[in-house]
């Protein structure tokens, strides 16, 4: 793990250093320009474990690390006349391997400044929800779409400092 750069204050007592924001994010899709995201839902890494007993040390168990699972993400976006999200798709639904890789970007309060960047690696569309459709609503017309990806990997490298 890398130090924090000197312009970024250490979280000492009496130094009070902010989280960073949820709604400061972008998303970026190999190949994907035309994406209004708004919603990316929590994405994670489970190791499971697995208890073990020697012999007939019936009192002690140790656990040890068992297979790794990354669950899939779900993204919304806005509905717009691009297609590519929808493309992307249907490359799935007609069993065509169209995986991309895909980084979830966090920003810094001005949403200038990378700070932190997610890859999901070799990810393609395993699920799709159309928008709500409401006669009387004025909301956005907002579709979901669930990502199926290998591998999560923690991107330092593109973050400012």
């Amino acid at each position: 793990m890398s130090e924090q750069p000197a312009s970024v204050p250490a979280a000492q007592p009496g130094n009070i250093v902010d989280p960073y924001r949820q709604y400061n994010f972008k998303l970026v899709i190999q190949g994907v320009v035309q994406g209004h995201f708004t919603r990316i839902d929590p994405f994670e890494i489970i190791v499971h474990h697995l208890d073990h007993r020697e012999g007939t040390d019936h009192a002690t168990t140790t656990t040890l690390m068992g297979r790794v699972e990354y669950p899939p993400v779900t993204l919304r976006y806005g509905l717009t006349e691009s297609r590519e999200m929808w493309r992307w798709l249907f490359n799935a639904v007609s069993g065509v391997s169209d995986r991309r890789n895909v980084s979830i970007v966090l920003l810094n309060e001005s949403g200038t400044d990378e700070v932190r960047r997610w890859n999901l690696i070799r990810a393609w569309p395993c699920r799709w929800r159309s928008p709500s459709f409401k006669a009387l609503g004025n909301g956005l017309a907002i579709e979901h779409m669930t990502l199926a990806y290998d591998r999560l990997e923690l991107d330092d490298a593109g973050a400012a400092g």
